[in-house]
Formats: C-alpha cells, sequence, structure tokens
C-alpha cells in the first residue's frame, strides 16, 4: 500500500521592525495556497517544496498539499494568517500520514507568537507524537528548543543567495526516507553562541562563515553525520532567540554529532570579530562608483531590500546617484502603486512627472518617507510577471504587479506595484532593459542580487542606503533581545551554559 505524506509549505522572514503588515493576501500573491494547482506551480522548481514533491514523487507516495504558502519579508504576520495557515497543515496531519515535509523559513514571527515555526511543530507533535517530520530551514533561521523537538530531520540552506533551495529539502527528504526503512535513526543535537552578525557579512560563501559552513558541509557529505547545517539567524527581528546556532542530525549515537556542534560553535566564537559590518557614508560610495572604469557597475542597496523587510520605495540612493551625476543606468524595482497607475494612465511615451517612491514612514526607525519628484518619459508597461531562469529559485514565476518603467534620459528606473527583491535579470529584461548593456545597475538587495547579477558585474559597490533592512545594527532600537550580545556587548565571555 502507498504510503501518505504531508507535504507544505509555511514560509516568512519577519523584519519586526518594518512598517508592513502581513495579511494572508501576501502569501497568496506569491501563487495558488493548497492543493494540485498548488503542486503544479512548486514541482520541478528549486524551491524547498519542489525539492520535497520530488522526494514524495521518488518515494512512489501519495501527498496532499494543504498549505503552500511565501511571502516577501515584512513585518508581523497576522494572527488570522498564522492560524488560516497552520490550522490547514495540521488538520490534514489528523487525518493520519506515515510522514510530513515541511518548507518552513525559521524566521517567522507572528502577531501572538516569536516563534512561528516551533509553535507549528507543536500543535503536529500534539497530534501526531511520533510521526516523522523533516524540516527544510533557510539559513536565517532563528533556531529554538521547540523546532528542534518537533522536528526528527533538519537541514539549512548552505548557500546565500540562495541557490541550493530544493537541495536543502532533498538532503532532509533522503534522510527521512532512511528513517522510515529503518536503515538510520535520526537524533539531533543543536547549540548556539550568542552572536548577531549582519546579513551582508554572514554569506558562506565569505570568511568567518565560509570555514562554518564548510565543517559542516564536509562532515555531512562523507558521511560523518547524517545531515549538519550552520544558521546565521536574522538580525531585524526583535526577539528574545537572536543567536548564530548549528543543528547535527546524528544516526542513533550523538556523541560524534556533539564534538562536531562545539567545534563549529567554538570556532564561531573565536572568529566573531569577522562578522563585524562596517558602515559608510552613501555619498563616498556612490563617488566610489562613478570613479570606477567599464560596466557594468551594480550598485546594491542594502538597506531597503524586499528579501529583509524593506520596503522598497526609500529613494536615497537613486536621489544621491542623480545628484552625482551617473548616466547610463537602469534602477529598480521602486515599488510604488501611484505612480504605476499614473504612468498607465498617461500611457507609452508621455512625458510625466512624478512623485516616485517615499510613500510609506518607518516608525520604528524614525524614518519619515520622502518622495523623489522626478521627470521622465514612460517608456514600457507590463503585467510585472516573468519566469526565473537564473540559479536562485529557478523555474518559480515573480509576479511584481503591474509595472512601468520611466526613462529620465540618464536612468530607466522600473516602478511596480508589488515588492520583488531583484535577484533574477528578469525584473529588468522582462520590460526590454538589457542590464548587462548598461554601466550602471541600481538594484534594492544585499545578497540575492549575487545570483543573477554577479555574473554580469564587471564591479559591485554596496550602498548603505536609508531603511529597516539597514546592515548597521546600531540604527536598530532592540527591547527584547537577550543580553548579553555581541556585538552589543563587544567584551562579553561567554558562561557556563554558552559555551
Amino acid at each position: 500500500m502507498a504510503k501518505k505524506f504531508v507535504v507544505a509549505m509555511m514560509m516568512h522572514e519577519t523584519n519586526t521592525f518594518s512598517p508592513l503588515p502581513t495579511p494572508i493576501e501576501s502569501f497568496a500573491k506569491s501563487g495558488a495556497l493548497s492543493g494540485l494547482q498548488a503542486i503544479a506551480e512548486a514541482e520541478g522548481t528549486n524551491t524547498s517544496l519542489g525539492g520535497f514533491i520530488e522526494i514524495a514523487r521518488k518515494a512512489g507516495a501519495e501527498f496532499a498539499v494543504p498549505m503552500a504558502a511565501a511571502a516577501n519579508p515584512s513585518g508581523l504576520v497576522t494572527k488570522a494568517a498564522y492560524e488560516q495557515m497552520t490550522t490547514a497543515i495540521v488538520d490534514e496531519v489528523r487525518k493520519g500520514c506515515d510522514a510530513v515535509l515541511l518548507a518552513l523559513h525559521g524566521a517567522m514571527v507572528a502577531e501572538h507568537y516569536d516563534d512561528g515555526e516551533g509553535e507549528l511543530l507543536n500543535r503536529i507533535r500534539r497530534i501526531a507524537p511520533d510521526v516523522p517530520i523533516a524540516v527544510a530551514l533557510d539559513f536565517h533561521t532563528q533556531m529554538t528548543d521547540a523546532m528542534v523537538r518537533g522536528a526528527t530531520v533538519m537541514t539549512g540552506y548552505r548557500t546565500y543567495p540562495h541557490v541550493d533551495m530544493a537541495d536543502t529539502a532533498r538532503r532532509a527528504g533522503r534522510t527521512l526516507m532512511r528513517a522510515l526503512a529503518g536503515e538510520v535513526e535520526p537524533k539531533m543535537v543543536w547549540g548556539n553562541r550568542p552572536i548577531m552578525s549582519s546579513s551582508l557579512v554572514h554569506t558562506p560563501s565569505r570568511e568567518p562563515m565560509k570555514t562554518l559552513m564548510g565543517m559542516a558541509s564536509q562532515a555531512e557529505d562523507t558521511g560523518q553525520v547524517l545531515n549538519a547545517s550552520v544558521f546565521g539567524g536574522f538580525p531585524q527581528a526583535d526577539i528574545p532567540h537572536l543567536a548564530l546556532s548549528s543543528v547535527i542530525v546524528c544516526d542513533k549515537r550523538t556523541a560524534e554529532g556533539e564534538i562536531l556542534l562545539n567545534k563549529i560553535l567554538d570556532t564561531a566564537w573565536e572568529r566573531r570579530e569577522g562578522f563585524l559590518f562596517h558602515p559608510e557614508p552613501l555619498s563616498v560610495q556612490v563617488a566610489r562608483a562613478k570613479s570606477l572604469e567599464g560596466g557594468p557597475i551594480v550598485m546594491a542597496d542594502h538597506g531597503d531590500n524586499t528579501a529583509s523587510g524593506g520596503t522598497q520605495d526609500v529613494m536615497s540612493v537613486i536621489e544621491e546617484a542623480i545628484k552625482q551625476g551617473l548616466e547610463d543606468a537602469c534602477a529598480g524595482p521602486v515599488c510604488d502603486p501611484a505612480c504605476v497607475d499614473q504612468m498607465i494612465k498617461a500611457g507609452v511615451g508621455a512625458d510625466v512627472t512624478l512623485e516616485l517612491g517615499g510613500k510609506i514612514d518607518m516608525p520604528a526607525m524614525g524614518l519619515k518617507g520622502k518622495p523623489l519628484k522626478i521627470r521622465g518619459k514612460v517608456k514600457a508597461i507590463t503585467d510585472g510577471t516573468f519566469v526565473v531562469t537564473g540559479p536562485m529559485a529557478t523555474g518559480t514565476t515573480i509576479r511584481m504587479g503591474r509595472t512601468a518603467v520611466l526613462d529620465t534620459g540618464k536612468m530607466q528606473i522600473v516602478v511596480s506595484e508589488r515588492r520583488s527583491e531583484p535577484f533574477d535579470l528578469g525584473c529588468f529584461t522582462h520590460c526590454g532593459i538589457d542590464p548587462r548593456r548598461k554601466k550602471y545597475v541600481l538594484i534594492k538587495s544585499r545578497q540575492h542580487f549575487r545570483a543573477g547579477f554577479e555574473p554580469i558585474a564587471k564591479h559591485i559597490v554596496m550602498c548603505d542606503g536609508d531603511g529597516c533592512t539597514a546592515s548597521d545594527l546600531r540604527l536598530f532600537k532592540y527591547t527584547r533581545i537577550k543580553r548579553p550580545l555581541y556585538p552589543f556587548d563587544p567584551d562579553m565571555r561567554l558562561g557556563r551554559n554558552e559555551a
């Protein structure tokens, strides 16, 4: 008799400083929320849900997808949205199943729960205490005891930008399939160190995270342990369980896994200075970009990036680039539904004057919205939909909402109705702009842009623009984090519990 699996996705990286609420409609914008349509949209894509569907197909299992929810990072997930998503998953598990495969983020904060993933797993365990559960997580997970207690197997992305999302699910799924076959008996050990690093400096492609991830990957790939993951954490969340963490999945005995775990975490603590971010004036960064020869010169505004909860309408970097006279540039997407509407009503070829961006205040950051008055010609109008061809989330459909291009003569600016982080060239090419032929490419991103744009870039200049995703953690007013915490307490020493 065929096995029955429950496969589900519930993903949100919650920026508690973001002014943007996250209702269920935010999740629905990414596609179907359940059933056959959700399966059709995810199957074959480089996503955790796509990876788990592949595992279920290979196992010859019957499977249901009661929830396939993913929303762009933003503020707190509403209580109603959280309850709708978790209830759908729990109700399906209640019907009975042989395994549960969950694509989660690891940094979801709801209005009524700090640990969205841990609470979901708690609810599943209350009705199905023994069902095997595989969980695939984002690299920016904020790990908790509830998450580890609730899962049978856990794996996290090894990359940032996340080009291994499907593979992360496959890694968890393969271990779970071996457990179902009686080949292995997964036992997890985990720990953390009180380090809150800026996302800009903890990517596994560079030190010091490169060494830590290398240790974990080698141990898993050589079969020393079943799975090993390191998580950088997500600093734009004012919650008590912020830390750098690691989870090791062992086979029956945990001694070897505990040795590896402590080696990874002790190395992280020894190299903690490498996780410090050093800010710089924006005017200096734009001037540096202007002084460089050749192109494209990619200018990444990491203070207002959608994939960390930014409003995507802060104009500080574009304004500074115009002020310093940069030419032959493309920029965007800027999220401004009102300006899109104005451009569509004017029509292609029309001259328009816009109050672009700056529509949203950020009280948690002490920032007021500041629109930029700008004139130009409407160059193109699209539905904002394209399929990703680059290495991150390959095959998924991006829906930016109605989109228009403003051509100022020196800069072509993509303006969209919805927020969408530019990690794929399609955000420009779908509306007739080839960023490979531009001198300057201004985008709002921290690391994900590297998936699609690093291969075409002659130079990359990081820009400290304003916004609620700033990399300088001193700009945030934390009231709920657990102290002492590095780098806020630079002279702290580890007590017995942390070490």
